[in-house]
C-alpha cells in the first residue's frame, strides 16, 4: 500500500506522502472503505499535506472516498490541502462538494471530535 493507514481511536487517518497514481488513488479508496468496517471507525482523515498537485481524477476520488465513508456510517476530513493546490482546484473548477475539510491534522481531529459527541458517537448518523 503507498499510503500508511493508521487507527487512532475511533477514527483511521491516511497519510499521502507523495503524489499517487490513479491505481494508487484506487487502492486507497478501496481499503479506507474496508477498513471503516473493519475497525468499526467513525471517522476518516485523510491528510493530503505532501500532495502539490491535485488533478481531477485525485478530486474526484477523494470526493468519492467521503461519501462512501458516509454510506459505511463515518466521516471524512480532508486536512492539508496546500494554498497553491487550492487556487489550482478553483481555476479549474474542482471542487469537493460535501466534503469536509481542515487545515491541518489536529483540526481534522477537533472537527470529528465534535461530531462524535454532537451525534452520540456517530459521526455520519442522520436523523
Amino acid at each position: 500500500m503507498a499510503v500508511p493507514i493508521l487507527k487512532q481511536g475511533p477514527y483511521l487517518i491516511a497519510s499521502v506522502q507523495s503524489a499517487l497514481t490513479d491505481a494508487e488513488l484506487l487502492e486507497l479508496r478501496n481499503a479506507l472503505v474496508l477498513m471503516v468496517g473493519k475497525y468499526r471507525s467513525r471517522g476518516v482523515i485523510v491528510d493530503v499535506t505532501a500532495m502539490d498537485v491535485m488533478d481531477s481524477f485525485a478530486s474526484r476520488t477523494l470526493r468519492d472516498i467521503a461519501h462512501m465513508i458516509r454510506l459505511r456510517g463515518a466521516e471524512t476530513v480532508i486536512v492539508g490541502i496546500q494554498p497553491e493546490v487550492a487556487f489550482t482546484m478553483v481555476q479549474l473548477g474542482l471542487t469537493l462538494e460535501g466534503v469536509a475539510t481542515a487545515l491541518d491534522l489536529e483540526e481534522g481531529l477537533t472537527f470529528l471530535d465534535r461530531g462524535v459527541k454532537k451525534l452520540g458517537g456517530h459521526v455520519g448518523a442522520s436523523g
